[in-house]
C-alpha cells in the first residue's frame, strides 16, 4: 500500500468519528495556543522594556545611592548623593555634557475640587536634554527659576488631564501640599521610566522643592534620589563611568565598599534581557506541559481506537495487509491529529497574543518561524505518542482479531 492510500484511509477513519477526533486534538490545540501566546507576550514584554530603557535618554549614566549589595539587602537605601556631587560631576568629568539631579517624593496635588496623590520631581533645567523629554505645551523652567526658587511647575500629561479636565493647563495654579505653584508647561507623554511614571507627576525646580516643600534632609547638602548624566560620545561611556566613580569615591572618602552605584543604558538592557528572557522560557516551558498532556491524550485515544477496530485490523491483515501497512496507517492518523491540532492551536495562539496586545501596553512579537516550529513539534509529538498504539495494532494476530470480533 502506498503512502497516499494510507493517508486517505487514515483521514477517512478520523472523519468517521469527528467528535472524538476533535476532542483528541483539543489538548494539542490548547498546548500550541499557550506556547505561541506566551512566547509572543514574552517577546513583546522584552521589546517594551527595551524601548522604555532606550527612552531614558541617549548615552545616559544613572548614579543611585547605595551599593548593589545594600540595594538588595534593604528597602531603606542610604541617601548618600547630594546636589554638590552632581555639580562636581558636571564640572570635573570631561565627557559629561549635562547633568540632571533628581529628588522625588509623594504629595497631594489639588486644583479646585480635584486632587491627586502624585510624584513630585525636583530637578534642574538640564532634565529635558539629559532624560530626552519633550514639551507638549508651554515651557520648562530655567536656571533663573531655580536660582530664585520660583513656585513654577511642569505637569505630566495624565496629571494635567486629571486636574484640569481638558482645559489649557498653562497659567493655571495648582497646590502641592498647600503650596501654590503656577503651571508653566506640560510634558509630552512618555510613560514609565526607572519605575516612575512621569506622565502622572509634577516637575518643579529642585531649589523650590527644598526651600518650600521638603527642607534640607541631609547635613551634607541637598539630598538626591539619583543623578542622570549624559555623555557626548557613546565610545566614552566606560571612561566617563570610571571617572565619575573615582570622583565620588574621593568626595565620599570611600574606604572599602562604594556607597553609590553607576548604571548605563547597556547595563540596564542586559539586566532586562536576562530577566525577560528567563520569564519567556519559563512561560513557554509551563505552556509546553499542555503539549505533553495533549500527546498523552492522543496515545490514549489511539489505544482505544485500536481496541474498537480490532475486527477491521484483523480483516485487513487477513486479506494481505502487512504489519508495516497497519503501523503506517495508525502512525499517520496520530500525526494528522497532532499536526491539525498544531495548526489550529497556532492560529488560536496568534489571535490570543494579538488580543493581549490590545489590553496591555506592549505589542506581542509574532514569529512565523516559531509558529512553523510549533506545528512541526506538534506533529513530532503525535508521531512519538502514536508509536505504541500503532505497534499494538500492527502486532495483532489476524485470526485472534477476527475471532475476538
Amino acid at each position: 500500500m502506498n503512502f497516499l492510500e494510507s493517508v486517505k484511509m487514515a483521514t477517512t477513519a478520523l472523519t468517521a468519528n469527528k467528535l472524538r477526533s476533535t476532542l483528541t486534538m483539543l489538548g494539542i490545540i490548547i498546548g500550541n495556543a499557550s506556547v505561541i501566546a506566551m512566547v509572543g507576550v514574552g517577546e513583546g514584554a522584552q521589546d517594551y522594556v527595551t524601548d522604555q530603557i532606550e527612552g531614558l535618554g541617549p548615552n545616559v549614566l544613572f548614579i543611585v545611592p547605595g551599593s548593589r549589595e545594600t540595594q538588595r539587602a534593604t528597602f531603606n537605601v542610604p541617601k548618600t548623593l547630594v546636589l554638590s556631587d552632581a555639580e562636581a560631576i558636571a564640572e570635573q568629568v570631561p565627557g559629561v555634557t549635562d547633568v540632571a539631579p533628581e529628588y522625588n517624593s509623594r504629595a497631594l496635588i489639588t486644583r479646585g475640587n480635584r486632587n491627586a496623590n502624585a510624584t513630585v520631581v525636583g530637578t534642574t533645567d538640564g532634565f529635558l536634554s539629559v532624560r530626552n523629554f519633550d514639551m507638549a505645551q508651554g515651557r520648562f523652567f530655567g536656571e533663573l527659576d531655580a536660582r530664585r526658587s520660583n513656585p513654577v511647575a511642569v505637569l505630566g500629561g495624565d496629571l494635567a488631564e486629571r486636574l484640569l479636565d481638558g482645559r489649557n493647563p498653562v497659567g493655571q495654579t495648582v497646590r502641592v501640599d498647600d503650596v501654590s505653584f503656577r503651571v508653566i508647561g506640560v510634558l509630552d507623554e512618555k510613560g514609565t521610566n526607572l519605575g516612575l511614571n512621569y506622565d502622572d507627576a509634577v516637575v518643579i525646580p529642585l531649589n523650590t522643592m527644598v526651600n518650600r516643600l521638603v527642607g534640607r534632609t541631609s547635613p551634607y547638602g541637598i539630598e538626591l534620589t539619583y543623578i542622570s548624566a549624559s555623555v557626548a560620545d557613546p565610545e566614552r561611556m566606560d571612561a566617563a563611568k570610571f571617572q565619575i566613580a573615582n570622583l565620588l569615591r574621593l568626595r565620599h572618602q570611600v574606604v572599602s565598599e562604594d556607597d553609590f552605584t553607576i548604571n548605563s543604558q547597556q547595563d540596564l538592557l542586559e539586566i532586562s534581557d536576562t530577566i525577560t528572557g528567563a520569564l519567556t522560557v519559563m512561560l513557554a516551558a509551563i505552556a509546553g506541559i499542555s503539549l505533553l498532556v495533549g500527546g498523552i491524550g492522543i496515545m490514549n485515544i489511539m489505544l482505544v481506537s485500536v481496541r474498537e477496530r480490532t475486527q477491521e485490523i484483523g480483516l485487513r491483515k487477513a486479506v494481505g495487509a502487512s504489519q508495516r501497512d497497519v503501523l503506517s496507517q495508525f502512525m499517520i492518523e496520530a500525526v494528522i491529529l497532532s499536526a491539525a491540532g498544531g495548526v489550529i492551536g497556532t492560529a488560536v495562539g496568534i489571535s490570543g497574543a494579538l488580543l493581549i496586545g490590545l489590553v496591555t501596553p506592549f505589542t506581542p512579537g509574532i514569529s512565523m518561524s516559531a509558529a512553523v516550529v510549533a506545528v512541526v513539534v506538534s506533529g513530532g509529538i503525535g508521531l512519538f505518542f502514536g508509536v505504541f498504539p500503532a505497534r499494538q495494532a500492527a502486532r495483532l494476530d489476524p485470526i485472534v482479531a477476527l475471532r475476538s470480533a
